[in-house]
């Protein structure tokens, strides 16, 4: 199913998921490439490194989620995933037991392939077929996103959910994890005249300029202001 070398095989290398995980995991990427023509869900260049360039690239998020209590068993942790296209990473996360993900994707038709997608992969995901700003917030306990926006907006989009009053069962506070690339220093200068954030940077596994973002206690408000 990979043209460049990584494929399911190594993505379970890489991840250790199980058996069955995976072959669901494959199933979406049947559909994927079945799909990604008719509605442009991915470059059509990188679906000959799909393993690698989107199914690890969103499965790096999953060891980064918020601990849940033993007994849920991860169905307690809330994932919000905004802008989600052809899925990544919500989906993949989905997939993989993130907990009760939401994909967030205004346009129809890629919304009517996450339907599909969720159904030939059994996964139990909730799609929201709005506009983020219009979707009434969700108590979040992680929110993702990846090449979604510049971080100023990513933040503002973010805010509602992370700020909704959560059970405790995933524990702690919530927290966001987004994918960007070399601009996010720039991007990082942006928002801090409207955001404060206790911020990681983590390096991607998959792409040298990548970066993992993951933030805490975001609040709108420079108090040096």
């Amino acid at each position: 199913m990979s043209r460049s070398g990584f494929g399911p095989e190594a993505f379970q290398a890489a991840t250790n998921v199980s058996r069955e995980t995976l072959d669901r995991l494959i199933a979406y990427a049947v559909l994927l490439e079945r799909w990604s023509g008719a509605l442009n869900l991915v470059g059509r260049a990188t679906l000959r490194d799909l393993w690698r360039r989107h199914m690890l690239d969103s499965a790096q998020l999953y060891p980064l989620l918020p601990p849940v209590l033993p007994a849920t068993g991860g169905r307690e942790r809330v994932v919000v995933d905004l802008g989600s296209g052809a899925g990544f990473p919500g989906l993949v996360l989905a997939i993989m037991g993130g907990g009760q993900v939401h994909l967030i994707e205004a346009d129809r038709k890629k919304a009517e392939f996450l339907r599909e997608a969720a159904r030939v992969a059994g996964a139990t995901v909730s799609i929201h077929a709005q506009r983020i700003e219009d979707v009434a917030p969700i108590p979040a306990h992680a929110v993702t996103a990846r090449a979604l926006a510049p971080l100023p907006r990513l933040l503002a989009y973010a805010a509602p959910f992370l700020s909704a009053p959560r059970p405790p069962s995933a524990g702690g506070e919530g927290i966001a994890l987004f994918l960007k690339g070399r601009t996010l220093d720039r991007e990082l200068t942006d928002s801090t005249p409207v955001w404060t954030m206790d911020q990681e940077i983590l390096p991607s596994r998959t792409e040298p300029a990548g970066r993992i973002l993951r933030l805490r206690r975001l609040q709108r408000g420079n108090p040096r202001t």
